[in-house]
């Protein structure tokens, strides 16, 4: 199993104090911490070869473009695409969404068409899809929850028909943790014509995601959640659907060539790369999956189990505390929950003067919170560098935040 303690070696942050207390960072599901690895190597494009991609012929310039071209073979190798046109360099996830949505959804979605959906989507995956049912004329279904948080089946299975033409959601929730059947579901949808896009931004940093096994067409994930940098992300797609898609943003780089006539378009990524992409953070996003891959991606999973599986067992015997969501074994490192009648901002700025940092809010996802009858939650996630220690900082911490609101 992971060693938390040798992990944490690597990550500079993770040193430093917030309030005169040790940081305890517990809000891996809003973004990872970096560790030295991806910001040497970040630093290092910056020192030694600064320079455009695809662009300049200078050395600075071919070696910039050599190793953005060996991040999306990074990234195609990581998810086991079968090679770099199906690999598409974005802003993160969020983006992912929105270039499937319209790219694919304008064109392809029309009236009497649906889109299956799960009411436990970030905003993120929910919302663009809401809009381009709107413009289309298409029509939105949305699958419930089990009273356990997981994904009704039943309900599922009902709504997939003949005019189901996307299938989209989640890997695993941002709230519950909860894990979907990704292989079930996409057999299910393609049996009846449709495609399936899942947003991996909680999925694919917390396990092996083989895009090929799992048989999806599209799947979008951001590197700043996997121990990469702000501002770059992935959007897996299957070739032969990115090649019969029209771009998502125009402009410098994704063209073949221009006249006063028409344009033809770039081969497969860069069609989808307009513009001067974020080259260093491409380069810190492979640095970080190389990271990842040392450490062993069910390794990743396993450790995350295990420290999440102690810290609802230690925050079950607060007896005021509500846990939502499945078993350890059956979600990722995220665990939202609620402290009898104190507000979860409360709780977490109590929690912030024991320099413990979770999370508090509806967490971009406002209709599950409506589904659990809940304003707003506090969540603790997990990653590979946080230990037992640090759970029981975070109990001893809402022991204290009790004793505050009980006076």
């Amino acid at each position: 199993m992971i060693d938390p303690q040798v992990v944490r070696r690597d990550f500079p942050i993770l040193q430093r104090q917030v309030r005169g207390k040790p940081l305890v960072y517990l809000d891996n599901a809003a973004t990872t911490q970096k560790p030295r690895q991806v910001i040497d190597a970040m630093n290092h494009y910056y020192e030694h070869y600064n320079a455009n991609v695809h662009r300049s012929i200078h050395e600075l310039g071919e070696e910039a473009t050599h190793a953005w071209e060996q991040a999306h073979e990074r990234a195609a190798r990581f998810i086991n695409a079968r090679g770099i046109e199906e690999v598409v360099f974005t802003k993160g996830t969020t983006e992912g969404v929105n270039l499937v949505a319209y790219a694919w959804g304008l064109t392809n979605l029309q009236a009497g068409d649906e889109v299956v959906t799960t009411i436990m989507e970030h905003h993120s995956n929910f919302v663009p899809w809401q809009n381009v049912c709107r413009r289309t004329g298409a029509t939105l279904r949305v699958a419930p929850l089990t009273a356990q948080g997981e994904l009704d089946m039943e309900a599922f299975r009902s709504l997939l028909t003949p005019r189901t033409k996307m299938v989209t959601l989640t890997g695993m929730s941002n709230v519950l943790g909860t894990i979907t059947p990704v292989r079930e579901i996409t057999k299910l949808a393609h049996a009846v014509g449709a495609l399936v896009f899942v947003d991996g931004a909680q999925f694919v940093p917390h396990t092996y995601a083989d895009v090929r096994d799992l048989g999806v067409d599209f799947m979008a994930f951001s590197g700043h959640k996997m121990l990469g940098p702000t501002g770059v992300g992935v959007l897996y797609g299957k070739r032969e659907i990115l090649e019969n898609m029209d771009p998502f943003l125009y402009g410098g780089e994704m063209i073949r060539r221009v006249t006063v006539e028409e344009t033809t378009y770039n081969d497969l990524p860069w069609k989808f790369e307009a513009g001067t992409p974020n080259i260093a953070e491409g380069v810190g996003l492979a640095a970080a999956m190389d990271y990842l891959d040392k450490l062993g991606m069910d390794n990743v999973r396993e450790y995350e189990k295990h420290i999440t599986g102690y810290a609802m067992k230690r925050l079950a015997e607060l007896p005021e505390v509500t846990i939502y969501g499945p078993p350890a074994e059956r979600r990722g490192g995220v665990v939202s929950f609620t402290y009898g009648d104190i507000h979860p901002h409360d709780l977490a700025s109590l929690l912030n003067e024991r320099g413990v940092a979770i999370r508090a809010g509806n967490h971009c996802a406002q209709p599950l919170m409506q589904q659990l009858n809940v304003a707003s939650t506090a969540r603790a996630s997990f990653y590979v560098y946080n230990t037992k220690e640090e759970v029981d900082v975070l109990v001893e911490a809402l022991q204290h935040a009790r004793k505050v609101f009980a006076q």
